[in-house]
């Protein structure tokens, strides 16, 4: 546990604690009750799927960078980070301090000999 880079699980942190936003935020609002709001609802949730799933899987790499110790899953996180951050640049403020750690954590980790 001392080995973990504390920058990619501060990252992982604020990527599962976001995604866990996401999910609720967009998926609990398909519950509305009018056609109208269930039309409003679910356009509004397909076009955040993209950024959602891209944010989803850079999460789970991240993770498993700092628990494996793998600088390259951390990096396609951090890069996953970015992509989704183009995918919805309305909610680029989200994203961008775990983009910035995780980049920092992989520029940090030793090179594997």
């Amino acid at each position: 546990m001392k080995n973990l880079n504390k920058l990619a699980l501060v990252s992982f942190v604020i990527g599962l604690i976001y995604f866990i936003f996401l999910i609720a935020n967009f998926i609990g609002s398909s519950t509305t009750t009018t056609g109208s709001e269930q039309a409003g609802a679910l356009i509004a949730t397909a076009l955040v799927m993209p950024h959602m799933i891209t944010e989803g899987v850079a999460m789970i790499f991240n993770g498993l960078g700092t628990f494996l110790n793998k600088r390259a899953f951390i990096l396609v996180g951090a890069i996953l980070y970015a992509v989704s951050m183009v995918l919805f640049p309305l909610y680029f403020m989200f994203v961008v301090v775990e983009m910035i750690l995780s980049f920092i954590a992989y520029a940090k980790m030793k090179k594997p000999q």
